[in-house]
């Protein structure tokens, strides 16, 4: 059954997840957005604006040749007109059409913001494919090549695609006044692109010398303080929105309002970054994605008030620590983090181009801003963005003053408030075991019915795979693939998920797991244990346990079933590199790396009858997403039969060489 975001029913059931205070705060959004309609003030007059919040000298210089290099390469691809966003190649953006989906063709409407239905694909086209260019994270790329080599041909083309924007975008008109991540990041860019045009001859004149600038900022920064995302929604969106409000409400601080807009916007952010992270450091979303895109934002918003001299609050640099320190913590060896929940490959900020660790970066700025632990994985890669922002960042406290900071001695494999436990053994096998929430607030918007899902890599290689997210809107086939049960690498019970999905970013019902044992000592040389349980199967309960040898360097899985008989299939997602070779229930699995062949066996779970799949469409099974919008195919190995509660079943993958 296709579950669509704008019925009745949708409504309804999004409705149910929400508390009273919740339903009161969004019937007088209701209530605004109607009264806007009709009253729709003028910016109040901007005189004697000046941009202050300018990279101190030397800062540019300090940029590496390598990342410097790649950047311009980037920027000369965009001035050619060429682009790829979400897996569509488009060669229009010398001078884009801002409503238009390059995947459907479709555009979307020019009518009040809010009476565009954007989550109707057949009305508007893929939405994120229209939200994404505007961000306009492309300006920063562009107006970072002016700023490293002085070349005025990009700042003329991010002045021109400002004043396109602006003319085609006026104040509540269209699909890009519509959502308060989008205005948000926007502002954000807006703020950089200032900066890294500072001493081009025009940039006074695009920005403080300009009414309609002024009028585009204001009219944001009073969207994003009449709109907040609230109650349920109050997840990384909030935080996007709050941090656009600091940049701006910081570096164009021209208005009457922008001082009250920063002091509110400062403590939205204290109080969203706590609440959208567990005390272990990662994002309570657990949507790997978006613990990077909530990480890029806070440390952003920080440089633009530490900029300004605004007072940041405290917690607010002790959450960015215990983020990065728990980023630091679950990367495997080539710094890939798990593959969990969620992932449309957001950004706060791009100044880089294409090929730039984006992990490796925010390990980078880390280390910069909070200094590095001795456990920290070695970053080799450079970047661009790391030191823009630590030459605005405050030094953060040393000595005396941080002694209340306690930070791990050690490298932490366990994050029991998550639920998420990484197993490492000999010669880089990385596993990632998932007993924790479902997600976070009561819809857990970006969360997957994964629980107990286990996720393998030998060398940063994907063996055990999470498939991934591949869509949001438009494709509810795949969207409902690749959160379901059957898309990860656990047990499904009678053909169900173990959570009920009512609709796209919607759980209705939500299953509860807990850590019973989480004990990593294959790193020291010994046997890693782990084992948990859910309930989304009620009355019967998924128990798994997993066990990584270090001596004979094999993973060992057993899971049960204890209640009445269930049908039972077991899904095992092998990433896109790997070879298998299924005859039986044993697959012999094969793979490259560095130009060394690798190999492993996978021996599966004799009681069931075992099938490989790979890139069915009717319905979706075998597919991998390496990023939002493209998708290939990869094996998976579905295995079929009962659980009748008397037996296990026992699944052992050995790693070769």
């Amino acid at each position: 059954m296709t579950v669509s975001s704008g019925s009745a029913g949708w409504y309804l059931r999004r409705l149910s997840r929400m508390g009273p205070r919740e339903v009161g705060g969004r019937v007088a959004d209701a209530v605004r957005r109607r009264r806007w309609r009709s009253a729709r003030p003028d910016a109040p007059s901007v005189t004697g604006a000046r941009f202050t919040a300018v990279l101190p000298a030397g800062t540019i210089a300090a940029v590496p040749p390598d990342a410097a290099k790649r950047l311009v390469a980037e920027a000369d691809r965009l001035m050619s007109g060429r682009a790829e966003y979400f897996g569509v190649e488009r060669d229009d953006l010398a001078d884009p059409d801002w409503f238009l989906d390059p995947r459907t063709g479709r555009r979307a409407p020019s009518v009040y913001a809010f009476d565009v239905p954007y989550r109707d694909e057949e009305a508007v086209g893929d939405v994120k494919q229209i939200w994404e260019l505007s961000r306009h994270h492309h300006l920063t790329v562009l107006a970072a090549a002016y700023a490293l080599t002085g070349d005025e041909r990009y700042a003329e083309r991010v002045a021109a695609h400002l004043r396109s924007w602006w003319a085609a975008n006026p104040p509540l008109r269209g699909v890009h006044w519509t959502s308060g991540i989008e205005l948000g990041i926007r502002l954000l860019s807006w703020v950089w692109v200032r900066r890294l045009l500072d001493g081009w001859p025009g940039a006074v004149e695009l920005f403080e010398g300009d009414p309609v600038a002024h009028r585009q900022i204001w009219h944001h920064q009073r969207w994003l303080a009449a709109f907040p995302s609230r109650g349920s929604s109050a997840n990384n969106h909030v935080i996007a929105e709050a941090a656009g409000q600091v940049a701006a409400a910081c570096a164009f601080g021209w208005f009457p309002s922008s001082a009250r807009w920063r002091a509110d916007a400062l403590r939205s952010l204290e109080r969203q970054l706590r609440a959208n992270t567990f005390g272990s450091g990662l994002n309570r979303e657990l949507a790997t994605e978006y613990h990077g895109l909530v990480l890029e934002l806070g440390l952003a918003a920080v440089a633009e008030a530490d900029a300004a001299g605004a007072p940041v609050p405290p917690s607010v640099r002790l959450v960015l620590l215990r983020m990065t320190d728990a980023l630091a913590a679950v990367v495997d060896n080539r710094l890939r983090p798990p593959r969990q929940g969620d992932a449309d490959d957001g950004h706060g900020l791009v100044v880089d181009g294409a090929g730039t660790d984006r992990w490796g970066s925010l390990l980078a700025t880390g280390d910069a801003v909070f200094g590095r632990l001795d456990w920290w994985p070695a970053v080799t890669g450079a970047d661009v963005r790391t030191p823009l922002l630590a030459a605005l960042v405050r030094p953060y406290a040393k000595g005396a003053a941080a002694t209340a900071v306690s930070r791990p001695a050690s490298r932490p494999d366990h994050f029991a408030d998550a639920g998420l436990t990484i197993l490492r053994g000999p010669r880089e096998i990385w596993c990632r075991c998932d007993g924790g929430p479902h997600g976070f607030l009561s819809i857990a918007a970006h969360a997957h019915a994964d629980a107990l899902s286990v996720e393998v890599r030998h060398d940063g290689i994907d063996v055990l795979a999470d498939p991934g997210t591949f869509c949001y809107h438009g494709q509810p086939d795949w969207r409902r693939y690749f959160r379901s049960t059957l898309g990860h690498n656990t047990l499904q019970l009678d053909g169900a998920d173990q959570s009920v999905s009512g609709g796209p970013f919607l759980w209705t019902r939500q299953a509860r797991s807990r850590v019973l044992v989480a004990d990593a000592g294959a790193s020291g040389g010994g046997t890693a244990r782990w084992c948990a349980e859910h309930d989304g199967y009620r009355p019967s309960v998924h128990r798994r346990r997993v066990e990584l040898t270090a001596a004979s360097r094999e993973l060992r899985v057993v899971d049960e079933v204890r209640g009445p008989r269930r049908a039972v299939r077991l899904a095992f997602h092998l990433g896109p590199a790997i070879t298998a070779d299924l005859t039986g229930h044993r697959a012999e699995l094969t793979w490259t790396r560095d130009g060394e062949d690798r190999s492993a066996s996978l021996d599966l779970p004799g009681q069931l009858s075992w099938r490989a799949h790979r890139g069915e469409s009717d319905p979706p099974l075998g597919w991998y997403s390496a990023g939002f919008g493209r998708k290939e195919p990869a094996t998976t190995l579905i295995g079929t039969g009962f659980a009748d509660g008397t037996e296990g079943f026992t699944t052992v993958l050995g790693f070769r060489g």
